[in-house]
């Protein structure tokens, strides 16, 4: 299990994502800078050890209405290879571990394998504060024959669109809710070939919400 190190961070997770989130096609903010609060998440495991892997909610309160954005990160001690400059969030000197490279981990392939393993259930998710500890808040569900495609790759993201598509061969579609709304965190009827990951965070009153953060759908069947 990962161990979490209570520790300082420069910049930063909430500075590197006030200066990141502006960037990205699915941001619903104005011009003004993000006015951020962490609002939910959860972590997942790196089997060899090697890379952080957290899925943070923030919510942004500088507009007319709170917006809570999922932000799939992952933090490695040396850059990966084979992304482009727009898949990297930023650098960060640990108080521990030293310089990390932060990643978007839509774009980052242990994120996506573990994300799928989470969504298989062979995997669990973990707390984001506390070192070996489930989160017993994140939901999931799997219907396929057969074990998810591992060739997932990011496709084209639509001005305005609300999440993140990365497909596979034939046809498979892994959707990452950017902009999370509130709702059931669970498709109302999930298919052969499908699944998906839900889950909660804290809105600005104080209360729970909960919604989907990820849906994997059109899985050839065996």
């Amino acid at each position: 299990m990962a161990v979490i190190h209570q520790t300082t961070l420069k910049p930063t997770k909430g500075e590197l994502l006030t200066a990141w989130l502006p960037s990205r096609t699915w941001y619903r903010g104005g011009a003004g800078e993000p006015q951020l609060t962490r609002s939910g998440g959860f972590r997942l495991d790196d089997p060899q050890g090697e890379v952080g892997i957290e899925f943070i909610v923030v919510t942004d309160t500088s507009g007319t209405a709170p917006v809570a954005y999922l932000a799939p990160l992952t933090y490695r001690g040396a850059p990966l290879e084979g992304v482009g400059d727009d898949a990297l969030v930023g650098t960060m000197e640990h108080g521990v571990l030293g310089r990390r490279w932060v990643y978007d981990g839509c774009h980052d392939p242990v994120l996506v394998a573990q994300l799928l393993a989470l969504v298989e259930g062979r995997v669990q998710a973990q707390d984001q504060s506390v070192s070996d500890t489930p989160d017993r808040e994140v939901t999931r569900s799997f219907t396929a024959a057969g074990p998810a495609p591992a060739d997932f790759t990011v496709t084209a993201t639509a001005e305005g669109a609300e999440a993140t598509e990365l497909s596979a061969l034939h046809g498979a579609v892994l959707r990452l809710h950017r902009v999370l709304q509130p709702g059931p965190d669970a498709p109302d009827a999930l298919p052969e070939g499908a699944g998906h990951v839900g889950g909660s965070w804290q809105l600005p009153d104080g209360t729970r919400a909960r919604g989907l953060f990820a849906v994997l759908r059109n899985l050839p069947q065996a």
